[in-house]
């Protein structure tokens, strides 16, 4: 339920509150170090009392936020942290790391993460697929000696792109959908101005990023910590673990095409949805590691059990301060502070595509989920553009996707994710990360106009 402001708070008096928020929010896990979940519950609460959603009913709104949000993210992360622990366990990350070095050469282990990025995130949400390639990245910067950082952050920048931007990604599908945009046409808008911001945000952003933020795993031998391993045969070869790693993502694709393979209502198509959910695709993907990574590689299955309870418990963190950055987001939502800003966008006479990247980009900031901030925005937008035949709908669908992930900040559960699995500080992370995907957001801007003015 949406908050009546409390007498003292006007419009304006709500972004204010909700911009004091977010800086008390970074002071107090920056400076006072005060733990980022601790933090975040506070802060939320407080919010909440602030911009007048009833005392009874501000802990409600924040577990909301939370368990909306942990309903699939701790499951992804904790089968995702498992699939990642068995890969490495076994050799198989260093064996896909080692692979791609020598494609690219250790000097460009940057592009090759941002290139198997792009490919690994077409069909997956980013968490998804950043769960799944954290391993890799974490062994090829290991074995090349680079900053964490270095091969991180093309990696995280290749997912934000085509996570926003590129159908079949909900969100963006939606966005075809309301603004009547042609899917395929779309597709190649998205690929041709998403690639070159990757590069911008991803591999050259790092270069330079590399020199002023470090990694608290950059001195660590092992990515994730864990006994000697108990493997007493070969490592695995790299097409039993690329096809591994690739498993869940290609259950998703069937997933996604369904539609086109069996009738709707059919056992079949409910079949393929089922294993398509990103949830069953990877605990199937685990199971099928325990053999192919584990059981076929001598390990026992109480080593495997050992691992996958070591590999569970460093996530405990990651998913509470996802889901307390989620439960933020909730408070702004529920505190009008997103319907103050739409208004605000919406009171201004601007370009199409400049008005639905500056809707989605202030529900981003709001709310923290470029997902959310998408869907309502081309929601809005739409009998805007349905009203101007004149303007690309499918460059609409870009310039609204480039604005959903604009300045990722604290109320993001993709900014804990780089947080935590890349051993940031918030400060080094918000001179990665937000600074990524900010520019990701007005590259992918800049692109979808300079297309406009050309066709």
């Amino acid at each position: 339920m949406i908050a009546s402001p409390g007498p003292w708070l006007s419009g304006p008096g709500l972004l204010g509150a909700a911009g004091a928020a977010v800086l008390v929010l970074i002071l107090l896990i920056a400076w006072v170090r005060l733990n980022p979940f601790v933090a975040l519950v506070l802060v939320s609460l407080v919010l909440g009392l602030v911009v007048g959603i009833p005392p009874a009913d501000v802990v409600g709104a924040f577990e909301k936020g939370v368990g909306n949000t942990l309903g699939h993210i701790a499951l992804v992360v904790g089968l995702g942290t498992i699939l990642g622990k068995m890969m490495i366990e076994s050799g198989g990350a260093a064996v896909i790391a080692d692979r791609l070095i020598g494609a690219f050469g250790p000097r460009r282990t940057d592009w090759a993460m941002m290139s198997v990025a792009l490919l690994v995130g077409l069909p997956v949400f980013f968490e998804v697929g950043f769960v799944l390639l954290v391993p890799i990245v974490l062994s090829a910067a290991r074995r090349t000696g680079l900053p964490l950082i270095r091969a991180g952050l093309p990696m995280a920048a290749g997912l934000s792109v085509v996570h926003a931007l590129v159908p079949p990604h909900p969100a963006a599908l939606l966005a075809v959908t309301a603004y009547g945009a042609d899917i395929g046409l779309t597709i190649l808008y998205a690929l041709l101005i998403g690639i070159p911001s990757a590069i911008l945000a991803g591999p050259l952003l790092a270069r330079v990023v590399a020199k002023h933020v470090s990694s608290g795993l950059d001195t660590e031998h092992e990515p994730v910590s864990s006994a000697p391993t108990a493997r007493t045969g070969p490592p695995p070869g790299f097409g039993i673990t690329l096809s591994t790693l690739l498993l869940p993502v290609a259950l998703m694709l069937l997933g996604a095409a369904a539609p086109l393979l069996a009738p709707a209502g059919s056992v079949p198509f409910t079949a393929l949805r089922f294993v398509g959910n990103s949830v069953v695709a990877l605990l199937i993907a685990s199971l099928v590691s325990f053999w192919t990574l584990g059981l076929a590689r001598g390990l026992n299955r109480e080593t495997i059990l050992r691992f996958c309870n070591e590999s569970l418990a460093p996530t405990a963190v990651i998913t509470l301060v996802v889901g307390g950055g989620a439960g933020f987001g909730r408070i702004l939502l529920d505190g009008g502070v997103s319907g103050v800003l739409i208004d605000t966008a919406s009171s201004f006479q601007v370009p199409l595509l400049l008005l639905g990247w500056s809707v989605a980009a202030l529900l981003r900031i709001a709310t923290g989920s470029a997902t959310v901030a998408m869907a309502t925005a081309s929601g809005i937008v739409a009998p805007l553009a349905h009203a101007s035949p004149h303007v690309s709908a499918e460059l609409l669908v870009i310039a609204t996707g480039a604005g959903s992930v604009v300045l990722s900040h604290v109320n993001d559960g993709g900014f804990w994710l780089v947080k935590e699995y890349f051993g940031l500080s918030v400060g080094d992370t918000l001179k990665s990360w937000t600074v990524c995907e900010t520019i990701i957001s007005i590259a992918a801007l800049l692109g979808a106009c300079l297309a406009s003015a050309l066709i």
